[in-house]
């Protein structure tokens, strides 16, 4: 078995955010990794080029494939932020009813600018993934 292509860096993730164009998505990354670092009580860490994580876990399927992977984050896209937020293992439909402007991948919720969301609702939605996830595979600060 393969090892994951994303793999935690050493790069500093202010030098990440502070390289981030134009200033508004830059700005808008600094709120986004305010607001993890809040909810999770974690401190960030670069995972491959443009990935924001926070916490990380070890997960083992029983096809035998195992690895290690942040346990929430984002990455500020060009065209919108992608959040990575939802493990996949609950309903979270109440919480994104209330959200605001987004759409959905697998486990990934993608935000155009960040005044289309409420910022509370969104925070209660990665304590609430956050919270899955440790259900499923311990989640660890690193």
């Amino acid at each position: 078995m393969g090892e994951n292509k994303t793999q935690p860096e050493k790069r500093s993730v202010e030098a990440f955010l502070a390289s981030i164009e134009p200033d508004t998505k830059r700005e808008e990354a600094r709120r986004l990794d305010a607001l993890f670092r809040k909810v999770t009580g974690f401190e960030p860490v670069m995972w491959g080029a443009s990935m924001v994580g926070y916490g990380r876990y070890h997960y083992r399927y029983e096809s035998g494939r195992e690895g290690d992977f942040f346990a929430t984050g984002f990455s500020p896209r060009k065209a919108q932020h992608s959040i990575y937020i939802m493990p996949g293992y609950a309903d979270y439909s109440a919480i994104l009813d209330r959200l605001g402007k987004h759409s959905m991948g697998k486990s990934c919720l993608y935000v155009k600018r960040l005044t289309d969301i409420d910022m509370n609702v969104l925070g209660e939605l990665i304590a609430a993934g956050l919270k899955d996830l440790d259900t499923q595979w311990t989640v660890h600060a690193r």
